[in-house]
């Protein structure tokens, strides 16, 4: 394996681009997949269960939680998200590399189940620029982005516990240093 742990764990605010690296990195090592997490949240148009989330209904999940059947899980902007224990350990036992796009909490929790797993904060290059790309998705309204700007700062305090910050202000820039981290080169 080419890889420091076979846990890679990625978190950002809202908007700061974690998925997008998540997907190029997941493009470019074919030994990775991309955690999928479980959610409450509704579908959007063209996601796929199983694919882009596990969807599930509040009851689900929380009996879920009771059955400890989760890693991490956290109620974040009024819905769940969690990451299912047996289909990370499935793919552990498959040989492949466990790339997370999670939030700071759920993070720091896979860091508990695994020491060894490398967290990287994604960090924007600045308020106004995390601002512009959240505006740019066209899926978010003025209150549920300014709901996500009030979470900054917690997001940032727990960031410092993580093993490292990259400010993600140009994608090929930014791969770059995240491969310095995660990579063994020898």
């Amino acid at each position: 394996m080419r890889f420091k742990s076979p846990y890679i764990v990625f978190s950002a605010p809202s908007g700061g681009g974690k998925t997008t690296i998540v997907k190029k990195l997941h493009e470019k090592y074919p030994e990775t997949v991309i955690s999928v997490s479980a959610t409450t949240r509704p579908k959007r148009v063209n996601e796929q269960d199983g694919v882009d989330y596990y969807f599930l209904d509040k009851e689900t999940f929380e009996q879920y939680i009771k059955q400890g059947k989760f890693l991490e899980y956290e109620l974040v902007h009024g819905n769940y998200y969690g990451t299912l224990k047996e289909v990370v350990d499935r793919h552990i036992d498959e040989g492949k590399v466990v790339l997370f796009d999670i939030d700071v909490n759920g993070a720091l929790s896979i860091k508990k189940h695994y020491p060894t797993a490398i967290l990287i904060f994604l960090k924007p290059p600045s308020k106004q620029a995390l601002i512009e790309r959240l505006k740019k998705r066209k899926t978010e309204t003025e209150a549920s982005i300014q709901k996500r700007l009030n979470r900054l700062p917690y997001e940032y305090k727990q960031a410092s516990k993580f093993d490292y910050i990259v400010v993600n202000d140009d994608l090929d820039e930014s791969i770059r240093s995240i491969e310095k981290y995660i990579l063994k080169y020898d």
